[in-house]
């Protein structure tokens, strides 16, 4: 306690979720709505991340294994003009970061260049 005798509010920080915000919460709900495991692999996600500052990150989600994500990657260089790399996770798979906000730009890509259709394309993010 503090020397008022008042009680510290900021003693207890416990009581504050560690997160209040789930970037992945909508993919999660949409998930429980599709009713089955495996639904959402058909889907490419692509979000972005606040790093520090304005600095921004998009993150690619989903492609199918069998495309070689360095050939990808090079050429989402190349049309965006940015710099980016491949991220290998055991819960996700593979997953492209770009520098960057480029959701648009890359499933306009995406979809032109064939490897995902346009309706299995989610955006997320403000």
């Amino acid at each position: 306690m503090p020397a008022g005798g008042a009680p510290d509010p900021f003693a207890d920080n416990d009581a504050l979720p560690p997160s209040s915000f789930d970037p992945f919460a909508d993919a999660r709900a949409d998930d429980a709505a599709g009713g089955g495991a495996g639904v959402d692999d058909a889907y490419v996600h692509l979000r972005v991340q606040q790093r520090n500052g304005k600095k921004t990150l998009t993150t690619v989600q989903g492609l199918s294994a069998s495309y070689n994500y360095a050939k990808v990657l090079r050429d989402l260089k190349r049309e965006l003009c940015c710099n980016g790399t491949v991220v290998e996770d055991k819960e996700l798979g593979n997953v492209i970061q770009l520098q960057g906000d480029h959701r648009k730009r890359v499933a306009g890509f995406l979809a032109k260049a064939g490897l995902a259709k346009t309706e299995c394309i989610k955006v997320h993010g403000f």
